[in-house]
C-alpha cells in the first residue's frame, strides 16, 4: 500500500520525504536587526535563533519593508507589495490579490503538505484566506495584530475555536504537531510568530527575569520606555525557547539535515531600543527600520557559519525557496526578486550583479544599494563609512544622488505610487496611511471555503458607532446608541442559498432587548438580543497597558444566532442597525459569521 501511495503521488507531481528538502520559515513580528545577541545584544539571549546562523548563512545586509502585511506579501511572492494590491496594513488594505500565487500554491502543487501557524495579514476572508493561497491548514489569525495573548481566540481552517495558554506557546504546539503528523512527507511549515508585537504581554516567568533587569544598551531616545524594551526581551526569549522546541523536533524525528530552516523578522523595531544605532524604527523607510536578520541554515549543503555581504530583500525568499527546493513557480507574474541560492550554495558573492532595492510606506520611498542609501527626502548616505546615516552626501557625490532620485521616481511610477521629488530632489510631503476601508468588496458564499467572517475592522462605522481603540486590527464596534447607528461592509454574494448569520457581542444586563435588522442588498432579516453577557476587559494581562499606542483592551465574545437569510448572488450592502434599543445602547459587536448551508 505504501508503495502504491508513492507511485501515485510521484505521478501526480509530488514527491516523497528525502527527494526534497522539508521547509520551516519562522518569522517574528516587529522585532529589530538589534534583538538577537548574535547580533551584539548582551541584554537577552537567542541561542536557538543564534544557532541558524552558526549553523547556516547569515545576511549582513537583508532588507524587508517597514510594516507587516507589505513584507509578509513580498516574502509570499517574491514581488513588490505594490504589485500585489497591499497598500495598507487594516481595514482590507492589507489584501493581496488573488490572481497571485505564492510559494505555498507552488510548493502545494509539487506534492507538499503546507501549514501555516500564527499571523497571516494578506486578506481575512476567501479568496485572499491562506488556505486560498497554498495552505493546506492554518491556524492563527489573519488581521495585523491580536489583541489576546493568553488563551486567545484562534482561527483554525475558517472557524473561531478558543487555544491554550500562551499564544506563541499554543501556535508552535500546533506547528510541532503538523511536523510530527507529515514526517514522512515533504512538507512546507511557515510559523509567522506574534511577537514581539505589541500587546506587551509575556508569560510570567518570562517577564519575572527582565522585570527588575538594568539595561545597558538603549536607544538613547526620550521615547524609550523601558518596561516595554523589557517586555520585548521576554517576548523574544520565549519566541527563542519555541524556536528551539521546532529544531528539537527535527532532530528527533530525524528531518535535521533534510529540512531548509529560515529566520527574519518583518520590519524594524516596534519601539524605539538598542538596535546597532541605526536611524529609524517600524513605520520609517531609513535603514534601522527595514534592517532584518536573515538566517538560513540547511545542514550539509549551506556551509556553517557562511556570512553573506551582498544586500538582499524580502522579494528574493520565494524565488530562493522553489530554487533551493527544485520546485517549479506557479503562475507567470513577472519577479522583482531574484533567487539567493548560487550565495548560499555556492558563495556566488564576487560575481553577483550590483542592484538597488526599495522600501516604501506612507507615500516615503528609499532607495539602497550596496554601499548607499538615498532616503525619503532625497538626502545620500554612505551606509560603508557612516552605517548610522548622520551626514548626508549629496553635495559631495551631486552624480550618485541624481541617479538614485531618478530610479527612485521610475520606481514610484511604476509601482503607482503619487507624488514623488521636487526639483531640488526632495520628497513632497507624504501621505499618511489612514484606516480607510478599502473599497473593494468581501467576497462571501464560496462552496468550498462555506464561512465568511466580517470583522469589525473590515467594516465601516455609521452615525455614532465607532471602533473601540484608533488601531482596527484587534478592535470592535462600540458606542452603539441610536438607530441611525450602522456597521456596514461592501460584499459580493457569490453563490445563491440560506446563509446562517451569527453576531459575536457583548451586552449589560439593562441593555437587553434591542431589535436588529440586518440587511444585505434588498434583503433583510430581523432578530433580538435575548442574553446579557458583559464581562469585564482584561487588564492584568498587559506589562505596558495598551492604550498607550492606541490598541484596545479585549473581552471575551459571545456568540448569538440573529438568523437564517436567503441572498441571491450579486454586490450589495450589508448593513447591520437597531430597529429598537430599550437600553442605553444596543451591543458592542466584534465580528459577524454567515455560513452557507
Amino acid at each position: 500500500m505504501r508503495l502504491l501511495s508513492a507511485i501515485v503521488l510521484l505521478a501526480c507531481g509530488g514527491a516523497m520525504a528525502g527527494e526534497r528538502p522539508n521547509v520551516v520559515i519562522l518569522l517574528a513580528d516587529d522585532a529589530g536587526w538589534g534583538d538577537y545577541s548574535f547580533n551584539g545584544n548582551r541584554q537577552l539571549a537567542t541561542p536557538h535563533i543564534d544557532s541558524l546562523a552558526q549553523d547556516g548563512a547569515h545576511f549582513e545586509r537583508f532588507f524587508v519593508q517597514p510594516v507587516c502585511s507589505p513584507t509578509r506579501a513580498e516574502l509570499l511572492t517574491g514581488r513588490y507589495h505594490r504589485r500585489l494590491g497591499v497598500t495598507g496594513v487594516s481595514t482590507g488594505q492589507e489584501r493581496m490579490n488573488p490572481a497571485e500565487k505564492t510559494f505555498a500554491d507552488s510548493f502545494k502543487a509539487a506534492g507538499y503538505i503546507t501549514g501555516l501557524f500564527g499571523k497571516w495579514h494578506n486578506g481575512s476572508q476567501w479568496p485572499y484566506h491562506p488556505m486560498a493561497r497554498g495552505f493546506d491548514t492554518f491556524w492563527g489569525y489573519t488581521s495585523g495584530h491580536w489583541g489576546e495573548y493568553f488563551n486567545a481566540p484562534l482561527e483554525h481552517n475558517g472557524a473561531m475555536v478558543t487555544s491554550e495558554g500562551y499564544i506563541v506557546d499554543a501556535l508552535t504546539d500546533k506547528a510541532l504537531q503538523f511536523i510530527e503528523r507529515n514526517q514522512r512527507r515533504p512538507f512546507l511549515c511557515f510559523v509567522p510568530f506574534t511577537t514581539p508585537h505589541s500587546p506587551f504581554s509575556v508569560p510570567p516567568q518570562d517577564w519575572e527575569r527582565f522585570k527588575a533587569k538594568p539595561l545597558t544598551q538603549t536607544a538613547g531616545a526620550k521615547d524609550e520606555n523601558l518596561d516595554a524594551t523589557r517586555c520585548v526581551y521576554a517576548m523574544l526569549e520565549n519566541q527563542d525557547r519555541n524556536v528551539g522546541r521546532i529544531l528539537a523536533k527535527l532532530k528527533a524525528l530525524n528531518l535535521e539535515n533534510d529540512t531548509i530552516v529560515i529566520y527574519f523578522s518583518d520590519n524594524g523595531p516596534n519601539t524605539a531600543r538598542w538596535n546597532g544605532n541605526m536611524k529609524g524604527k517600524k513605520g520609517s523607510t531609513d535603514e534601522g527600520g527595514v534592517r532584518s536578520p536573515l538566517f538560513i541554515r540547511w545542514p550539509g549543503k549551506i556551509a556553517r557559519g557562511a556570512k553573506v555581504n551582498v544586500i538582499a530583500g524580502a522579494i528574493d525568499l520565494s524565488p530562493t525557496l522553489h530554487a533551493l527546493a527544485q520546485v517549479s513557480r506557479q503562475g507567470d507574474q513577472s519577479l522583482d526578486g531574484r533567487s539567493l541560492s548560487p550565495l548560499l550554495l555556492n558563495d556566488a558573492q564576487e560575481d553577483w550583479p550590483a542592484r538597488t532595492l526599495f522600501q516604501t510606506w506612507g507615500n516615503q520611498v528609499s532607495a539602497r544599494t550596496a554601499t548607499h542609501r538615498l532616503d525619503h527626502a532625497g538626502n545620500l548616505f554612505d551606509m560603508v563609512n557612516d552605517p548610522n546615516q548622520t551626514t548626508p552626501i549629496q553635495e559631495r557625490q551631486p552624480e550618485l544622488a541624481r541617479q538614485l532620485r531618478q530610479a527612485a521616481q521610475t520606481w514610484r511610477t511604476e509601482m503607482g505610487l503619487a507624488g514623488g521629488a521636487n526639483s531640488k530632489g526632495q520628497a513632497k510631503a507624504p501621505r499618511a496611511p489612514t484606516n480607510t476601508v478599502d473599497p473593494r468588496p468581501i467576497a462571501i458564499g464560496y462552496r468550498e471555503f462555506p464561512i465568511t467572517i466580517l470583522p469589525a475592522r473590515d467594516g465601516e462605522p455609521i452615525g455614532e458607532l465607532r471602533r473601540s481603540a484608533k488601531a482596527p486590527n484587534s478592535s470592535y464596534f462600540t458606542n452603539w446608541t441610536k438607530p441611525t447607528d450602522a456597521a456596514v461592509w461592501n460584499v459580493e454574494v457569490m453563490n445563491a442559498g440560506t446563509y446562517v448569520v451569527t453576531l459575536d457581542y457583548t451586552c449589560p444586563l439593562d441593555d437587553v432587548g434591542a431589535t436588529l435588522e440586518l440587511k444585505v442588498g434588498a434583503t433583510k432579516i430581523t432578530g433580538k438580543v435575548t442574553e446579557a453577557w458583559d464581562p469585564p476587559l482584561f487588564t492584568q494581562q498587559d506589562i505596558v497597558p495598551r492604550t498607550t499606542h492606541g490598541e484596545s483592551l479585549l473581552k471575551p465574545f459571545k456568540t448569538m444566532t440573529l438568523g437564517e437569510i436567503k441572498l441571491e448572488p450579486g454586490l450589495k450592502q450589508l448593513n447591520l442597525r437597531a430597529t429598537m434599543i430599550p437600553g442605553k445602547s444596543v451591543m458592542d459587536l466584534r465580528r459577524i459569521t454567515l455560513t452557507l448551508r
